[in-house]
């Protein structure tokens, strides 16, 4: 189901979809690291935290391998565009001289 709404949602949509999540997630893993820096902790909480941060870089890491795809999904599309938009110009250019 995930696939088939992809298809429906835009590429940049989906850069903006996935820029925000992973914003989220960065945000998550600051307030993670400075209250592993900051707080007294138990070891249990301590564990507990760095449980959650090992998670939180592992999305992290995750997003931003789906946003490099997806910005070279969007470069190539740019690039057929600009391709197609150059051949039409061509063909209008031969047509009207």
């Amino acid at each position: 189901m995930r696939k088939t709404k992809k298809q429906n949602i835009s590429i940049a949509k989906e850069i903006d979809s996935v820029e925000g999540r992973l914003s989220l997630c960065r945000d998550s893993l600051e307030g993670v690291e400075f209250r592993l820096r900051k707080e007294e902790l138990s070891d249990e909480g301590r564990q507990s935290l760095e449980e959650e941060k090992t998670i939180l870089m592992h999305r992290v890491s995750k997003y931003e391998g789906e946003l490099q795809s997806l910005r070279g999904e969007n470069r190539r599309n740019m690039l057929l565009s600009v391709t197609l938009l150059a051949l039409f110009v061509l063909l209008y250019i031969s047509w009207t001289s």
